[in-house]
């Protein structure tokens, strides 16, 4: 589907005069691996930037990192991923704050983008998803490096990884939906 948005997400207001324009923008943070510093940070982050969704694309791990998550102003979507144990209750305690659980894989369609969201331990599943035409973008993690691939016209976005365990670079992304453009942002 490449850049094909069909709905308008740039909006202009004014404002005592003056003209305002909003980008509609989301969130995205991978591989968090129960880092609560790291968590805050991005929610914080994420809330001054007023996305108005994020996607988290696995490794959440432990069901107590909702508390860190719970301060996020925007709906939360997530997927699984390898390290993520108790499933059951990871699910039950986000989704007490309105998170929404994608168990493996997410079909989003948010701000007028169709994403797909998945964690990405294949490389084949994320190259056949990316190549399918389906989706305006792919949102992945997995392999904790940040950056966006290109993949027959649609964008595969990984954020890294928030933990910073094993590159030592907390990051995250944002995504301009009116654009498809990415900014990697370190925190």
């Amino acid at each position: 589907m490449g850049n094909k948005i069909t709905t308008i997400v740039k909006i202009r207001t004014t404002i005592m005069g003056t003209i305002k324009e909003v980008l509609l923008l989301i969130g995205i943070i991978s591989d968090s691996h129960d880092n609560l510093k790291a968590i805050e940070d991005a929610v914080s982050f994420f809330n001054e930037k007023e996305v108005t969704a994020v996607l988290h694309a696995g490794d959440i791990v432990s069901p107590f990192t909702a508390r860190a998550f719970k301060e996020l102003d925007a709906k939360l979507y997530f997927v699984f991923g390898n390290n993520d144990g108790d499933k059951i209750t990871l699910k039950s305690w986000f989704e007490d704050f309105g998170a929404e659980a994608c168990g493996d894989f997410g079909d989003l369609n948010i701000d007028g983008c169709h994403l797909a969201l998945l964690h990405g331990t294949s490389e084949t599943v994320v190259r056949a998803i990316a190549s399918s035409g389906d989706f305006d973008a792919v949102v992945r993690g997995h392999t904790h490096d940040a950056g966006v691939v290109d993949v027959k016209g649609t964008p595969v976005i990984n954020p890294g990884e928030t933990a910073g365990v094993l590159t030592g670079q907390r990051t995250v992304a944002l995504l301009d939906t009116s654009m498809l453009d990415v900014e990697i942002i370190k925190l």
